[in-house]
């Protein structure tokens, strides 16, 4: 009896060493899942200039209150409301009538002005004649010189009475003093206007919008920032006025219009902590128009090789931003990275990824960290912004 378990004890330890050695027993259990595929790649490098966004409204490079000069009657208006006029062109006529009247006396008393300095000549002449020949005593000539003066200034007063008489009619064609699209009038034909004073009657406003300003509030970091990046050499200083930015309105896509950076204000608000930078644009066909948002993008750093991946390829792990990468035998092994901004369609990881890592950039749902997947080799493209 004993002999007998000894046999059986022998029988079964070679059939376990059999087991051991057939690939059958070596597979999975047929319930246990293969492991699941993901598409990886390595990060695109890539030489690029990273862009910093701003948002701003368009402004016009000159703006002009239309006021009365004189007062008077509003006697025709010779534009079309929301049109583009010219430098010069004739927009009001106030009724110039009392005004020619004001010239034509003025013209009067100068001409009168001037009969008697010519009078006064002529016996200032003959007293100089009678003082040498002792006929008339000095201060008799005194007399003669003093109405000479007098004649003199009354001639000068009514030439400045003349000028201002004339500038006053001129004053009654009102015309716009730059080139810009008009408002609508403010005061129709027939009503009384005043002019001459801050409280001047008000006809209408101008801006001129070809070209048209953009104007936006940068942080005191990105001022720092930019201003170190001119002191290096690595960025044209924006104070320089010919940084090339582009703009798109809200409802165009890409960066279709091509600018400069033609302003930066001379202090930062310190309620606000920014700092106001202008840029300026052609505007011909006066698409833009002032009071309109829109988006900037500026230069924000020097040309750089930088890594960058898809934003889907990127994870959150608690506070952390992690990357799924693969080694070669199947395994997944997160990796945090600290990003940069989004271009061209692609998220700059500034640190914590390589050049030759795969990373998971599909199916990063199904990668475990320490788990296996199988890869799949794909590949990272850019997408360039159309402009």
């Amino acid at each position: 009896m004993h002999k007998a378990i000894q046999v059986a004890l022998a029988a079964a330890g070679v059939l376990a060493l059999a087991s051991c050695d057939d690939p059958a027993a070596k597979a999975p259990a047929a319930g246990a899942p293969p492991p699941m595929p993901v598409k990886v790649a390595e990060p695109l490098v890539k030489s690029i200039v990273e862009w910093d966004e701003f948002t701003g409204r368009l402004e016009p490079q000159q703006m002009v209150e239309v006021r009365a000069r004189v007062s008077g009657y509003l006697e025709s208006r010779n534009f079309k409301d929301g049109q583009i006029v010219e430098k010069g062109q004739l927009l009001f006529v106030i009724d110039p009538r009392p005004y020619e009247a004001a010239v034509d006396r003025a013209k009067a008393e100068l001409a009168r002005s001037s009969t008697r300095l010519e009078l006064t000549g002529s016996d200032l002449a003959r007293a100089e004649k009678l003082l040498a020949a002792r006929a008339i005593s000095q201060e008799e000539y005194a007399s003669r010189r003093q109405a000479r003066r007098e004649a003199e200034a009354q001639v000068t007063s009514g030439r400045a009475a003349l000028r201002s008489a004339e500038l006053d009619l001129e004053f009654t064609q009102i015309k716009s003093p730059i080139k810009g699209r008009i408002s609508d009038r403010r005061v129709d034909v027939g009503n009384l206007v005043s002019g001459g004073s801050p409280q001047s009657t008000m006809l209408t406003t101008i801006m001129a919008v070809d070209p048209i300003y953009f104007v936006f509030d940068a942080s005191e970091a990105d001022y720092l920032r930019y201003q170190r990046l001119g002191a290096d050499g690595k960025r044209q200083s924006a104070r320089d006025g010919g940084m090339q930015v582009h703009l798109r309105l809200a409802d165009e896509t890409g960066w279709p219009r091509s600018g400069r950076l033609d302003f930066v204000d001379n202090q930062l608000d310190p309620r606000s902590g920014t700092i106001r930078l202008r840029a300026v644009f052609d505007n011909p066909g006066g698409m833009l128009t002032p009071g309109v948002f829109g988006r900037l993008r500026v230069p924000g750093s020097a040309n750089h090789e930088a890594i960058m991946v898809p934003d889907v390829a990127i994870a959150s792990d608690q506070a952390r931003k992690v990357v799924m990468t693969v080694k070669e035998d199947g395994t997944v092994v997160p990796k945090p990275v600290t990003l940069g901004p989004i271009v061209e369609g692609l998220r700059v990881i500034r640190s914590g990824l390589a050049a030759n890592d795969r990373v998971v950039i599909d199916g990063i749902q199904r990668a475990r960290p320490g788990g296996k997947v199988t890869p799949q080799q794909a590949k990272i493209e850019a997408r360039p912004e159309s402009s």
